[in-house]
């Protein structure tokens, strides 16, 4: 009985090692399909969405922030260039009227002039046979002109209101005179001249406008 014990335990092995290369066999077929099944490339993994909406919500804070800059910088420069136009401005006004308190004593001057010429004037007559009255008369028209040439050279010109209607901006109303072939509310007399420096009034104009006479 040994014989035959030993001749099954013989073809025992053979068909083992027969049968082992389907084992070898499905074993390597497992591993390459696992290997096929194994998780994918991570590169081929979709993004997460949530960090597009972020770099979008960044983005849109971004534009945000850049208009708000932008509306800034404009009102930064308005302001500036208004800034600037008020700084030029003022020193015009100061180079044209930085003279104006002397006008006001120099017209002073000019009054004094003008009825000391109207006195030389009124002493020269034709009947008054006085050259000498009648060469000052001339000197002191001359030197009146030229003040006013020179009133006029540097924007200060006296007004002349006769005429004209009332304007509280440049006249001052010293009296009331009866409307005698002119329309009430006209100006009718000038007791003391008005000038302008550049179109500004320095001084008022002191004048007498014509009402209606009450009977």
């Amino acid at each position: 009985r040994r014989p035959q014990n030993i001749w099954a335990a013989h073809n025992l092995v053979i068909l083992y090692f027969r049968g082992s290369p389907c084992v070898f066999s499905t074993a390597a077929q497992q591993r390459s399909t696992g290997d096929e099944c194994g998780p994918e490339d991570p590169r081929d993994e979709p993004k997460h969405p949530l960090s597009d909406c972020a770099l979008q919500h960044k983005a849109i804070k971004l534009e945000e922030q850049v208009r708000d800059l932008t509306e800034r910088y404009r009102k930064a420069l308005a302001d500036s260039e208004n800034v600037r136009r008020r700084t030029q401005k003022f020193v015009e006004d100061a180079k044209l009227f930085g003279i104006q308190s002397f006008c006001r004593d120099l017209v002073e001057v000019a009054d004094i002039l003008e009825k000391t010429a109207e006195s030389a004037a009124e002493e020269a007559e034709p009947s008054n046979p006085n050259p000498t009255l009648k060469k000052i008369y001339e000197g002191l028209s001359l030197i009146e002109a030229k003040l006013q040439s020179v009133f006029a050279k540097h924007g200060l010109q006296k007004m002349n209101p006769v005429g004209g209607k009332y304007d509280p901006y440049d006249h001052e109303i010293v009296c009331h005179v009866p409307a005698e072939g002119v329309q009430p509310g006209t100006i009718a007399l000038v007791t003391q001249d008005g000038y302008k420096l550049h179109g500004r009034t320095i001084r008022h104009a002191l004048v007498g406008v014509a009402v209606e006479s009450q009977e």
